[in-house]
């Protein structure tokens, strides 16, 4: 019966059901809460919604903000189309697309346990790579993500559990053909969430160290997979190319982004801007274009950081704390809010942050060769939103190789050989 016990707590099939069922379950006891003509139209009232009943209704990728304003390169293209097909299939802006967008949003989360599983399993083993599939589970942020942002969130979890576990196996041999799959799945990511980029570098780098060192590499299949993800990434550079006339290789909003993380309502000296609404910012994205309004967003972000070196880094440090802890001021909230709920999604964010440098350190005690790949999810994909904006969801995506690290913190690599 042990053994029995044993097979059904490392059953990756079981793992993911269960997530699924946590996070179905989440989602139909919020929904009871909220009345249904607000879940058909509130949660789609974002650019990704916007631009998705734009395509539906063959009008093109445009519309950022419900209004005629023409073509926009503002969020990569996977994500709307996917929410298109959705509208497509069961009415824009309906009760039903809103359970199906967020269906496919928990079925994405879901599925990130089995790389995460594997991921493990090729570090550590089995009990490591069923307590990490376990932990990402029952994640609380991977439970409440799926229902509170109809956006890429889900899907970029997933997506970076995919490119983490197919490095970690990749680096043992890279042939033509695993090397078009890597391509093919990097370009999908890119295309998903460019923020994903900032990893690229760094998982093809170690990749090429690692096959120096065994003696391995082949320069030419690491070629094919940089030039297979420029060939997925390149139709929709040059339409946004032919639309805007500039290199726009995947999105243009982070523009925008770094000026809204960076601008002179955190002076609390200066008057030139006490306030921002989203009517006069999509008034003044109306009356000048995209290209206009970012061109501008971006001069006035730089100008704020050259003349505001010294709150600038202040920034940068309270975008750290709150891409971990969820808010720039925890302790304070915490005490603030009187909702049970909240206070344990503070103290769960509070014990991830603590598990990360332990997990850490026993797989670079262990000798690990998969450290780096590891390392580089809390390391340095966040670094983008430390520099320009943050919240939980931009971090988000990282969280499946977080709930890996906290599994290393607990059990270590150790347990590789000592259970069967």
């Amino acid at each position: 019966m042990r053994e029995r016990f044993y097979r059904l707590v490392t059953s990756i099939l079981f793992i993911t059901l269960v997530a699924m069922g946590l996070r179905f379950a989440f989602v139909f006891h919020q929904a009871r809460l909220i009345p249904p003509e607000v879940l058909a139209a509130l949660p789609f009232q974002n650019e990704a919604g916007n631009v998705a009943a734009a395509l539906a209704d063959a009008k093109g990728f445009c519309c950022l903000f419900r209004q005629p304003t023409g073509p926009t390169a503002w969020l990569a293209p996977v994500y709307p189309l996917v929410l298109a097909g959705v509208f497509k299939l069961f009415g824009t802006f309906t009760l039903a697309s809103f359970y199906a967008a967020i269906s496919l949003n928990c079925v994405f989360s879901s599925l990130a346990c089995i790389p995460v599983y594997y991921s493990g399993k090729r570090i550590g083993g089995t009990a490591l790579a069923a307590l990490a599939a376990w932990l990402w589970a029952i994640f609380p942020a991977g439970i409440v993500m799926p229902f509170e942002w109809i956006w890429d969130t889900s899907l970029s979890a997933l997506l970076a559990a995919l490119l983490l576990f197919t490095t970690l196996r990749l680096s043992d041999s890279l042939n033509y053909r695993d090397a078009t799959f890597y391509g093919l799945l990097w370009g999908i990511a890119l295309l998903s969430n460019p923020a994903l980029g900032a990893l690229l570098p760094f998982f093809l780098g170690w990749l090429f160290y690692r096959g120096l060192s065994a003696s391995t590499l082949r320069v030419s299949a690491l070629l094919l997979v940089v030039s297979i993800i420029i060939l997925t990434c390149l139709p929709w550079t040059v339409r946004n190319y032919l639309q805007f006339h500039r290199f726009i290789p995947l999105r243009s909003n982070f523009a925008y982004e770094f000026w809204s993380g960076n601008n002179e309502i955190f002076d609390e000296h200066s008057r030139a801007l006490n306030r921002i609404t989203r009517y006069e910012e999509v008034h003044l994205y109306n009356q000048t274009g995209e290209t206009a309004f970012l061109r501008e967003k971006w001069l006035r972000a730089l100008n704020f950081v050259r003349t505001h070196p010294g709150l600038y880094l202040q920034l940068f440090g309270r975008r750290i704390i709150a891409t971990w802890l969820g808010t720039e001021t925890p302790w304070q909230d915490f005490v603030r809010t009187d909702s049970l709920f909240v206070r344990f999604l503070f103290l769960s964010n509070a014990c991830t942050l603590l598990g990360i440098v332990p997990g850490l350190v026993r797989l670079r005690l262990s000798r690990s060769p998969y450290f780096f790949p590891v390392a580089a999810f809390p390391a340095i994909f966040p670094v983008t939103f430390y520099v320009a904006h943050t919240t939980l969801r931009h971090r988000h995506p990282s969280d499946p190789a977080i709930a890996l690290i906290l599994a290393l913190a607990i059990v270590g690599t150790g347990v590789r050989h000592g259970l069967k």
